[in-house]
This record gives C-alpha cells, sequence and structure tokens, in this order.
C-alpha cells in the first residue's frame, strides 16, 4: 500500500510539473505576437557598443511599468532592473544591447538601414548581425512572465541590459559603475546567446569552461631600412616579423599541453609601401585565445619572449627591440558552474524533451558574461547556455551539403527568432522559477 501512495504521489507530482510545463508555454506563445513586433523593431534599429541610447530607453520604460525599480545609465548605457519578492535568492538575467558597424544584406522586410560611427571614425552600417536583438526581446519576455507570477516565486531578481558586449567591455563597465554594490548581488547569474550552427529551438551547453579567454595583441617590429637591392645595409623587419610568426606557433605545437586548448592568430602583418624599399617598420596584430589563467599567462609571457629572441638572433641592436602591448581590458573565459549547469539542463530536458538539450562542445571565441561570476567566484554560481537559430529548412540543407550556413556577424545572418525568442524566453523563465521556487517545510 505504501509503494502504491509513493507511485500516486510521484504521478501526482508529474502531472503538476507537466500542467505547469504546459501553462508557461501556453503564456510565451499568448505572448508571442508583441515579443516579435519588439523584436522586429529592435532589428531594424541597432545602436553600436556604448551607443546604446535609444534601445536602453526603450526597454527600460517597458520593464519600469512591469513594476521593477529601474536605474539606467549604469556602465555608460547599461540598465538595470530590480525586484524584490520576499525572502529568497538573489538571481541576475542578463541580454547584452549593442549591434555590429556590418551593413546588412539579408533582405528581410525590417532590415536595418541604421548608419552610425564607431571608434574608427568611419561611418558605416549597423546590424544585429550577432542575434542581440533576440537576447534583449526574450529578456522582456521573461521579465514579463516572472512579473505575472510573483506567487509562483520567493527573493529577489535582478534584470540588465549589458552594452558593449562585443568590445569585450561592457559587463566590466557596469561592475566597475557598481552592479554589485549599488545593487543585490546576485547568488545566480543566468543568460543565453543565439547560435548560428544549431537548428532553431535546440539549446545548447557546455559545463565548464564554455568561451575562451581573449587577448589582442600588438607587436611593433623596428628595422634599419634601405634599398630593397642592398639589404646587407639593412635590418629587414619583413624577415624578423616572418620569423617571429613562424616561431608563435610553437606556443600552442610544443609549450602548450594537448589538452588545454590554446590559438595564436596573426591576423595583421604590416609593412612597407613599395617594392624596391626595405622597411623600418613592421607591426603584428595577434589573437590570443585560452582558457586558464595559468594558460594564458603561458601564451602572452611566450610572445613576449619570442619576439625579444628572435630580434637577438636577427642581430637588431638593444634599441631596436620589437614593443609588445597587451589591449587592456581583456575578455576573460567564460565559465559555467558545473553543478548548477546539470542541474539547470535536467530541468530543461524534462520540459524540452532529450532531443533539443543537448551537451557541446567548448568554443575559442570569447564573451564577457565570464566577468560576473569572476567578480566573486566563490558566492555566484553562472550559466550561459546557447539557443538555436538556423530555421528548419536551412539547417536540412546543410546537413546534406547543399548550402554553407551564414555564421554570426555575417551579413546574412537571418536567424528563425520566433524560435530562438520562444524558447529562451520559457527557458529562462522556468530556469528562474525553478531556483526562486518557494521551500516547503519550517
Amino acid at each position: 500500500m505504501f509503494k502504491k501512495i509513493l507511485a500516486t504521489g510521484a504521478a501526482l507530482v508529474a502531472l503538476s510539473s507537466s500542467v505547469q510545463a504546459n501553462e508557461l508555454r501556453e503564456a510565451v506563445t499568448g505572448d508571442m505576437p508583441d515579443l516579435m513586433e519588439l523584436y522586429r523593431d529592435l532589428h531594424a534599429n541597432p545602436e553600436l557598443s556604448f551607443q546604446e541610447v535609444e534601445t536602453a530607453a526603450k526597454l527600460a520604460k517597458r520593464v519600469r511599468a512591469m513594476g521593477f525599480e529601474v536605474t539606467e545609465q549604469v556602465g555608460q548605457t547599461g540598465v538595470v532592473a530590480v525586484m524584490r519578492n520576499g525572502e529568497g535568492p538573489i538571481v541576475m538575467l542578463r541580454a547584452d544591447m549593442d549591434g555590429l558597424p556590418v551593413v546588412e544584406q539579408t533582405g528581410l522586410p525590417f532590415a536595418s538601414k541604421r548608419t552610425a560611427i564607431p571608434a574608427s571614425g568611419v561611418e558605416t552600417g549597423v546590424m544585429h548581425a550577432c542575434g542581440h536583438d533576440t537576447h534583449m526581446t526574450a529578456w522582456i519576455g521573461a521579465a514579463q512572465l516572472l512579473s505575472e507570477r510573483k506567487d509562483e516565486w520567493s527573493g529577489t531578481l535582478v534584470m540588465i541590459l549589458q552594452p558593449a558586449e562585443e568590445l569585450g567591455e561592457g559587463a566590466l563597465a557596469m561592475l566597475e559603475d557598481g552592479l554589485f554594490e549599488r545593487f543585490p548581488k546576485p547568488d545566480y547569474v543566468l543568460g543565453f546567446h543565439d547560435a548560428a550552427q544549431f537548428p532553431a529551438g535546440m539549446i545548447g551547453y557546455s559545463p565548464g569552461f564554455a568561451l575562451a579567454n581573449v587577448d589582442s595583441v600588438d607587436i611593433t617590429i623596428p628595422g634599419i631600412g634601405g634599398h630593397g637591392a642592398y639589404p646587407h645595409t639593412t635590418k629587414d623587419p619583413v624577415v624578423l616579423g616572418s620569423a617571429i610568426v613562424m616561431k608563435l606557433q610553437t606556443l600552442v605545437s610544443r609549450e602548450s599541453s594537448p589538452l588545454d586548448p590554446a590559438v595564436v592568430t596573426v591576423g595583421s602583418f604590416r609593412a612597407g609601401a613599395k617594392h624596391n624599399i626595405i622597411s623600418d617598420e613592421a607591426k603584428l596584430q595577434i589573437t590570443v585565445r585560452s582558457y586558464t589563467d595559468e594558460s594564458r599567462k603561458l601564451l602572452l609571457d611566450g610572445i613576449a619572449r619570442i619576439a625579444k629572441g628572435e630580434a637577438i638572433a636577427a642581430g637588431m641592436p638593444e634599441d631596436k627591440m620589437p614593443t609588445v602591448t597587451v589591449q587592456d581590458p581583456y575578455t576573460p573565459a567564460t565559465y559555467n558552474s558545473p553543478e548548477f549547469t546539470e542541474e539547470v539542463m535536467a530541468g530543461f530536458r524534462e520540459r524540452f524533451g532529450e532531443e533539443r538539450v543537448r551537451k557541446v562542445p567548448s568554443v575559442m571565441g570569447g564573451e564577457d558574461f565570464g566577468q560576473y561570476l569572476r567578480a566573486d567566484p566563490d558566492n555566484i554560481k553562472s550559466l550561459i547556455f546557447w539557443v538555436g537559430g538556423v530555421p528548419a529548412e536551412d539547417f536540412a540543407k546543410a546537413q546534406a551539403g547543399e548550402v554553407d550556413l551564414p555564421s554570426l556577424h555575417s551579413p546574412f545572418w537571418a536567424p528563425d527568432a520566433e524560435k530562438i525568442v520562444s524558447t529562451a524566453t520559457e527557458a529562462m523563465t522556468a530556469a528562474t522559477l525553478d531556483i526562486l521556487a518557494p521551500k516547503m517545510g519550517g
């Protein structure tokens, strides 16, 4: 009899969970017309990093009307919305706002025609080519649902709109402007990113390191210029730069552990202006990717050592040594708290089904979401996951080898926004409700 009672109780819990899942999904479906209207508006009106003035004001107005305490201009253009609802944990949901200096070529009826002037000083088209418009729309969707369900959760909800993710500077700007001092410091931080390699509506996740440290390194290589016909009278920075480029590859192949991912890519090599002139300077621009702080230090120290060592080997005088500059700030690796990640994904599997929730490999791309965990790693649990955005028909053709899919940052990236927004809205809301569910017992 006792086993029968337990079985009945388990069935009732499962039924209750199913009813809640269906009810939440129905609510998301009901909100989608308004959310898609917002999405199209955001897509058509992108703003560059630290220029998200109209975007921030538009979304701040919406969450203020939902009952949140809203503060604008945090970290220049960021927004913080707080809703206190009794005792319990503090959960922070983050969305990024900035578009990219890309001329849109999707052909969508609501395609961006915006132009702006980035730090380069050259006017450019602007596009949400990284899908931040879907992030903001789902953020509004989750805010709406959670504000309507205050009887289902207890704790504090902190929702932030972050600027300048594309520069890798927005999260740090908000933290330096007192995000965790002026507002409730979170116990849990959640975010998502759309994905251009997964079918629309699929959820992907990586426990532990999910995205990489990103460093930008500049090397200026002095030379002794002269006539190309008389190289013996010069010190050729092109030859020296070439030696440095080749030697840098050994940092990954011979100095880094094969089990510790690392990337050193020389993206730019500039020197000289004419066939028969040996230049007096060369410049290298390098992107460096790693996961751990130890690996990052090994790579950066190695770059400086190799640049100087190759210059000495080339016979450069002491006052002509290369200068190595590591740009600051850098983008730190994003680390998903493993146990917390698996707990959230277990709930997603129950809600969305096994086929839609997949563990996926980590990537060497960067995301400044990792700054929030690094601000207090002993007391914060963090998770960012991916939501696929490739339209079903396009994904099927790509699998058959018939088409190549555009990547994020492509002028042709036109995701299935409805699938991303509906999936992410439901996922972010459900995860928050699970974390903030009132605890039973005395």
